[in-house]
């Protein structure tokens, strides 16, 4: 419980940091004390890498203040936990095995021996492929800044820009949508993969042996090409006399194919959510709910749980006791973990939303934009319909900080849960059965 409680008050000290920065002369373009409770808003999303602004990013800070804000949204991506860890195996103290055990397993890590190995694989794997996004985006912007600025924001799925509305103005480059959504697919995966991918093709010079894609691996990748060719689809056939209305076909494509990578996990769009249709703002809200892979920078209940989940019910509907994947049984605490963990995100969207309904009566915000944001917030997506993000009451917006801030964290207490001694009834009662469904 300690722990799980020093995770949380971490973040919540870099969100309160964050905000004094922001809010300073020093970080505003004016030069002047901006609002508090706006640099609060901005640093939350910012730390918990989720995108939603309040503020026009290019007008109200400076580049100090816009430097702050990749430096909160770097270290949000990493991970309290992970730089807590990195820093402590730095200065050569030594982590408890709980600590350890549970660092591994908040990114999958199998393959990877000790934290060390682990920490310096996150940190520069991050910034080799920030830097190499970096390089191809500046043969485009020609500029350093806004290079550096996008890759960040696109690998972390943080979705903040420079520009209004959103990538809206790169709407007629496929070559800059294109880089942006390989960065946003990476930094989807998870480390883990990108790791795998990196090595099973490989021999081991001691061994021989040759290394494998693990199952982890293949179900993330599986899924997530699985959830991009149907979104790519399903988008450009609701969206193809809709939003897309007067664009070439080829141009049609290649946004339809951006915009079917952000709603998993970023914030970034090319055509505004409220220009979509109802029922592709729905298919955005099941998008983000399922996010990205574990121990990478999307939240969500993650794609291998939603791979579960499937799978769990094609078992039962065979007739089968087992849950298996690619010929591999899936344990039961596994099967269970994935229930839990939708059933927990679904019930504290439920909470997020009913609060906002009832603090935001009489505002002029449709119920349904409400929901959408609720989805977003908690999912640290970053997407919005609208000005509805600007439009909430301090109250409102004091809702959606706590949602990302328990969106952003769910996937931590869940690692510390795992961490934790297991508690075992040593009395059995007897079996009886219940009607369902």
């Amino acid at each position: 419980m300690k722990r799980r409680f020093y995770i949380a008050l971490g973040f919540i000290a870099m969100i309160v940091t964050g905000a004094v920065l922001l809010a300073s002369p020093w970080a505003r373009a004016d030069g002047t004390w901006g609002s508090l409770s706006d640099a609060a808003f901005t640093a939350c999303s910012a730390v918990c890498v989720t995108g939603l602004s309040v503020v026009d990013i290019a007008a109200e800070y400076s580049f100090a203040g816009q430097i702050a804000l990749i430096a909160l949204v770097e270290i949000g991506a990493l991970g309290m936990m992970a730089l807590g860890t990195f820093l402590l195996v730095a200065i050569g103290r030594r982590l408890s095995f709980a600590s350890e055990f549970s660092l591994m397993n908040a990114y999958g890590v199998i393959e990877i021996r000790g934290v060390k190995g682990l920490l310096a694989w996150i940190v520069c794997s991050m910034l080799l492929i920030e830097a190499a996004g970096a390089c191809v985006l500046y043969y485009r912007f020609q500029d350093w800044y806004v290079s550096i600025f996008y890759s960040v924001m696109s690998f972390c799925n943080a979705g903040f820009g420079l520009y209004p509305g959103s990538l809206a103005r790169f709407a007629d480059d496929p070559f800059v949508l294109v880089v942006l959504a390989a960065e946003t697919v990476l930094g989807g995966i998870g480390f883990l993969v990108i790791y795998n991918l990196c090595t099973f093709k490989f021999l081991r010079r001691k061994s021989g042996a040759k290394g494998r894609l693990s199952l982890h691996s293949a179900v993330v990748l599986r899924f997530s090409f699985y959830l991009l060719a149907a979104a790519f689809v399903v988008f450009a056939a609701a969206e193809w006399n809709w939003s897309l209305k007067g664009m070439d076909a080829a141009k049609k494509l290649w946004v339809s194919f951006y915009q079917a990578v952000t709603p998993r996990s970023c914030g970034f769009c090319v055509i505004p959510t409220e220009a979509l249709r109802p029922s592709t703002v729905q298919l955005y809200e099941c998008l983000m709910f399922i996010g990205g892979a574990p121990g990478s920078v999307a939240a969500g209940v993650k794609v291998t749980t939603f791979a579960v989940i499937v799978h769990t019910i094609a078992a039962m509907c065979r007739g089968e006791t087992e849950t298996t994947i690619s010929k591999r049984v899936i344990s039961y605490d596994v099967v269970r973990e994935s229930i839990v963990i939708v059933a927990a995100l679904f019930l504290l969207g439920e909470a997020v939303y009913v609060l906002l309904i009832l603090i935001e009566e009489g505002s002029g915000i449709p119920l349904g934009d409400l929901f959408f944001e609720t989805v977003s917030a908690i999912t640290t997506t970053g997407l919005s319909v609208g000005d509805t993000t600007s439009r909430l009451s301090a109250a409102g917006r004091a809702v959606i900080m706590a949602a990302m801030l328990c969106g952003r964290l769910g996937a931590l207490t869940v690692v510390m849960m795992i961490g934790a001694r297991e508690s075992k009834r040593h009395l059995r009662y007897p079996s009886e059965e219940i009607v369902v469904g």
